[in-house]
């Protein structure tokens, strides 16, 4: 019995130096930094304009999990992002070059987000320049504030 007893032993030290052998020589990644003082990691700034509306025409601060910040309707854009968010698929990403577009024009308005979202920078922009670019906005349309759309 003290002979399986020590197999054993001699089992399990040697799994544990071949695992810890195996593991990167610079260790395991540091942990993303926590925000400070209550302050949401989902953190983005929201400035739109041209929008034809001056209360359209703002710029916003949205923080979600938990929700806060300047944005009138911040709980149903934090939504809306939450339903647009998707693992290893980036949200904000822009309209493909190689996309087949309408050539309907929805107006001037521009949008700029930056910030964190999802433990990623954010820094894009948006506007309603074709069919593509429309859809792109109203994807994001209570977040960006754009009233009709």
């Amino acid at each position: 019995m003290a002979l399986l007893h020590r197999l054993a032993v001699t089992a399990a030290v040697t799994t544990a130096a071949s695992v810890a052998a195996l593991a990167p020589a610079w260790g395991t990644p540091l942990p993303l930094p926590l925000p400070i003082d209550g302050e949401s990691a989902d953190r983005l700034v929201i400035t739109v304009s041209e929008s034809g509306g001056p209360a359209d025409a703002a710029r916003y601060v949205l923080s979600c999990h938990p929700t806060g910040g300047t944005h009138p309707r911040a709980r149903a854009a934090c939504g809306q992002l939450d339903s647009q968010t998707e693992w290893g698929r980036d949200p904000f990403a822009p309209v493909s070059p190689a996309a087949m577009c309408t050539g309907v024009y929805g107006g001037p308005a521009t949008a700029r987000v930056t910030g964190h979202w999802a433990g990623r920078p954010v820094d894009t922009r948006f506007d309603r320049s074709n069919g593509c670019e429309i859809a792109r906005w109203d994807r994001f349309s209570v977040v960006l504030r754009m009233h009709g759309s």
